[in-house]
This record gives structure tokens, sequence and C-alpha cells, in this order.
């Protein structure tokens, strides 16, 4: 799940790298990475310690303050281009003070977010009250939901009793191990942030990495560097595979609710989504262990993950609850709608209770995790109010920016100019414009937040299909998939920054893997984007 996409790991508050003998010890007497501040379990943010100079305030940021601000105020100083009215102008000035904001992250990324309860109804494009009824969009509640059986899993470690069981069960070898430790945290992020899957493999890995490490071996080795790098890799392609595994998912199934009058099921988005990732997900090992960095016959003591399996013990209550919750809660998800299976129709929950939608049955289960008892007489419940607010709120109020933004533009008549900007490049073939798409949105969230890129993203698509006469959903979800495969840099994503912290990989090393990643991402995702988006998403 891809809360911990928001905001990135910069300054002072960064991962250090380990070194032996140092650090927090693991259960396997390894050590793991240690944090200059206080970390969120469920987001991996940190929490600022105030200083009379803070430097995490980088001049990037405050250049982005100035000039975001000086371009709004310019574009309303001037007169409105005759191909835009005044309201599709206000909105394209709002729209750029949010994009530089949100680039160069001069406030927080939230705190963006906040800006069309001001500007939209001060400038006449929405009344206070549709710019923030956004806010409250179902979708919304439907991450939320989400984000609560995430902590209850954290809470009791569920979390980490199927990434142990997973890695056991795949086996012991060098290859084997990464493909474990892959599968295990991919799995994990369809449903919990990639920050918190990330930062939960770590520690083990780092331990299963230094039992596999030969006495020649300096720095980064072969092993390590695979291992690490498959970690980081499978959070973000295991996120996609769900609506709630990472942001632009579902700022993608908002918009096109939003814009396009298209409700995006759980189901549905699986059914495109999914096959991405177990495409990727295989030819992500195979590129690393089989390509770039070999394991070779290195031996280790591949019995630590057995050790921490039994350390573990018996689940407790806790443990069964959220389980039961959790594999409850993805059946419904599954069964919601009825499935027309040709001459059969397979009743689904709507089909008694019409008015369920998907976030109806996260919430249900965000309540549920509330009122099962764990220990009756001493109040302990599956999920506590203190745990419940550790939830990357944050990413909430982005996600109702990022829609207030697009209402403005698709009212406005902002994206109707962009369909018509772009409304020359009908002749080109379609496969060429959707990998355009997936090239464009690929590369540019090596730099910039992928949920910040996808809320700008959305409405832009739309406008842009509308003007090339392909439906919407062709290049918002193209979007949506290629603003979550970010793979060279450190500063992509929280996972990348997170493994490049154990000291196992190089700048270089991460660059390498991540662009040949990057292109077979671009290959995949058009792939899906001319197959699968067609045949499931557009109605």
């Amino acid at each position: 799940m891809g809360g911990g996409q928001l905001p990135r790991p910069r300054g002072r508050c960064k991962l250090l790298r380990p070194a032996v003998g140092r650090g927090d010890a693991t259960p396997g007497g390894s050590t793991a990475p240690t944090h200059r501040c206080p970390e969120s379990p469920v987001t991996g943010n940190t929490t600022p310690q105030a200083s009379p100079v803070d430097p995490a305030f980088r001049p990037a940021q405050r250049v982005g303050l100035l000039v975001g601000f000086g371009a709004f105020v310019a574009m309303l100083a001037v007169p409105a281009p005759a191909a835009l009215g005044g309201a599709a102008w206000h909105t394209a000035a709002v729209a750029v003070l949010m994009a530089v904001w949100w680039i160069t992250e001069a406030i927080p990324i939230p705190a963006t977010a906040l800006v069309p309860l001001v500007a939209f109804p001060a400038l006449g494009v929405l009344s206070a009250q549709d710019a923030a009824s956004a806010y409250g969009q179902d979708l919304i509640f439907l991450f939320m939901g989400g984000f609560l059986i995430a902590v209850a899993m954290e809470r009791w470690g569920l979390h980490r009793r199927i990434a142990l069981a997973v890695v056991a069960a795949v086996g012991t070898g060098p290859r084997r191990l990464v493909l474990g430790f892959m599968l295990a945290t991919a799995f994990l992020s369809m449903w919990i942030s990639n920050t918190a899957t990330t930062t939960m493999m770590l520690p083990i890995a780092i331990a299963v990495g230094q039992t596999f490490r030969r006495p020649e071996d300096e720095g980064p080795f072969p092993f390590g560097t695979a291992l690490m790098l498959g970690i980081a890799y499978a959070a973000s392609i295991g996120g996609v595979a769900t609506l709630i595994g990472t942001p632009p998912n579902a700022v993608m199934a908002a918009a096109a609710e939003e814009l396009a009058g298209v409700e995006i099921g759980f189901l549905d988005w699986s059914l495109v989504a999914l096959p991405v990732s177990a495409v990727l997900l295989p030819l992500t090992w195979l590129l690393l262990v089989g390509v770039l960095y070999p394991p070779g016959d290195v031996q280790g003591d591949a019995g630590f993950v057995d050790r921490e399996r039994a350390r573990l013990g018996p689940m407790g209550r806790g443990e069964r609850a959220v389980a039961v919750v959790f594999a409850l809660t993805a059946l419904a998800w599954v069964m919601r709608a009825p499935k027309d299976l040709g001459d059969i129709v397979v009743p689904g929950i709507q089909t008694y209770l019409p008015g369920v939608r998907d976030s109806t049955i996260a919430m249900a289960a965000g309540l549920a995790l509330f009122l099962i008892p764990v220990d009756f007489k001493r109040g302990t419940f599956a999920l506590d109010w203190p745990t419940a607010r550790r939830i990357p709120w944050g990413v909430l109020v982005l996600f109702g920016g990022g829609l207030s933004l697009a209402r403005a533009m698709d009212r406005s008549g902002l994206a109707e100019a962009v369909g018509s900007a772009v409304a020359g490049l009908d002749a080109v073939p379609t496969v060429v414009l959707l990998g355009a798409v997936a090239a464009l949105f690929v590369f540019l969230t090596e730099m910039t937040s992928n949920a910040a890129t996808a809320t700008m993203a959305m409405p832009v698509m739309a406008g842009a299909a509308a003007g090339l006469g392909l439906p919407p959903l062709m290049l918002m979800a193209t979007a949506g998939l290629a603003c979550s495969m970010a793979f060279m840099l450190p500063v992509a994503t929280p996972p990348n920054a997170i493994v490049f912290g154990s000291g196992y990989i190089t700048i270089p090393q991460m660059a390498r893997a991540g662009l040949a990643l990057n292109l077979l991402a671009i290959a995949v995702i058009t792939l899906a984007a001319t197959l699968l988006i067609p045949a499931i998403l557009v109605r």
C-alpha cells in the first residue's frame, strides 16, 4: 500500500547505513538501520523536530514557494487568453500554483491540497460547498478503511507472520530467498503501505544477508544487492495490484468517477493491475538474480527464517481477529457486484444490498475492528483509537484536494481546452500514445511524489482523451499505473530510500537496475493499456 509515498524521506530524518556491531540489533544479531527521528509504522514519515533553522527546508523548496506564488499572481494579473474563459484561466493559475508546490514540496504536500478550499470559492470557480464536498468522496473512505486494516495488522504483528510464512514456503537457496522476500513484500504491499512493508522486511533481510556475506565481501555484494533491490521494487510492483495498494490507484478511481462517471470497483481494478504485477514481479526477479546481480553459490544460515517463525509462537487472539476481518473484507470486495457468467448470474452483495460500495465494505471492516474484543475484561479490542490515529491522514486530504482540482478543471472548461490543444494528435496510433503516457509518468515520478503527480495528471489525461477521441479511462488508468513505477533513484520512492540506507546498494547499482526495470514497466503497462483496460474498465 502506498500511503508511505508521501512525502519523500529527506533531510535529517534519513535512514542511516548500519555498521556491524552498531545500531539496533535484530533478532539474528545483525544490525538494523536506525532513524534520526520517530517514524510512523504506517507511512514511514518522520516527525520533524523543532530547530531555529530547519535544514530540511531546501533551496529548491524556497524557490518553489516563491515561483509558485509568483506565477499564480502573474496569471491572475493578466487577461485570460481568447481560447479560455475567465474561470478556466483562474483554474489554470491555481493548478500551476499547486503543481509547483507539489513538485518542489515547498510546503507539505497535504497542505498544498488545501488550496482549493480557499482559492476556488474566492475566485468564483466553485462554490465553497462544491470545493469542499470533494474531500468527502466515498473512495477516500475506501482508502481510510484500508489504512485501518493495515494498522491493525501491524499492531498485532500479522504482517510479519505472513511475510515469514511466504519466505519459508518459497525455499532457502539464495535465488529462492530473493524470490520469497519479493513475493512476501509484494503481497503485503497490496494491503498495507509500501513504506511500512519495506521497513518491516528490511531488518529480516539484513539479518539473512549478513549470514550470506563472505569474508572477502566488503560493502555491497551480489546477493545483498539483489535482495534489497528486490524488496524495494516488489513493494512498488505489489502496491499497484489493488485499489488500496498505493495512492495513485485511488486517485485515478476517484477521478474516473468525478470526471467520466465511471465507477471502478476493487475487483475491476485488480483484474487489470494484478496481471501487471504478476508479469513484472518474476521479470524483476530474473533481471536481478539472473542478469545484473547473480548471487552465485554463496552459502548462508537460511534457517534464520525458520527460527524467526518459531519465535512468533502460535497466533494470538488479536492476530486471529484481524486475519478474519482481513480475509472477509477481501472476499466482500470480490463478491460485491453480481457476476454475469453467460447463462448464469452469480448474486453478489449488491443483489441484496444495492447501496453497498467498496467504501462501505472498507469502513464496515474498520468499524468491526473497533468492536471485536481481544480481552473484554481489560477493554482491549482488535483496534483502538491511539493505533488508528497513526493512519496517514495527509494522504486522505491529498485525495480531496486532487478531486476538488479535477472538479474545477472539468466545470470551468479547462479540461476541454486541454483536449482541444491535443486534438491534432488523433492520427498517432493509440499504442504509441499509450506508450508515451506510460513513459512520461514512469520517468516523471523518479523526481516527484507519485501521489501528487497522479493527482495533477488525472484531469489533464481526461481532457486529452476527449480531444483524441479516446475513452478517458484509457489514458487515466495508464497514467495511474505508471505513476507507481519509479525504480531508478533513492529519492523516487520511500522503499528505494529505505533499502539504499541499508548499505547493500550504491546509486549506480540502483540506477542500472532501475532503468532496465523502468523500460520493462513501460512495455508491460502499454500492453495492459492496449488489451486489458479497454476490455475491463472502458464501458
